[in-house]
């Protein structure tokens, strides 16, 4: 599942179960499809990047390649704070424009 987030500031999407956790780290209740509106924005960008900075980082790396270890080509893992980060330019892009933000599954 992919989720759709539009405004006037712009739209990304955003894989499914990383989109759902983002939302209810904004206070919202992960409802498809859904809206915030421009007052209540700030808020919501505060209370995720709070979110965001207090969960851990980056996964350690493992060992290297190699037998019973990690695949050569297997992608390496992404931290929160990196998939987080378009949400949260969006959002203080809404902020500034004073633009209302919708979200919805797009097929």
């Amino acid at each position: 599942m992919l989720v759709r987030f539009r405004s006037g500031a712009g739209d990304i999407t955003m894989f499914g179960d990383v989109a759902l956790k983002l939302i209810k780290m904004m206070g919202h209740s992960g409802t498809l499809p859904s809206a915030m509106l421009a007052k209540d924005i700030p808020a919501a960008l505060e209370r995720l990047t709070s979110a965001v900075a207090a969960a851990p980082g980056q996964p350690a790396p493992g060992p290297g390649p190699g037998p019973g270890n990690k695949k050569v080509d297997e992608d390496p893992a992404v931290s929160l704070q990196q998939r987080a980060f378009p949400l949260i330019e969006l959002l203080g892009r809404c902020v500034e424009n004073e633009c209302d933000l919708l979200w919805d599954q797009q097929r």
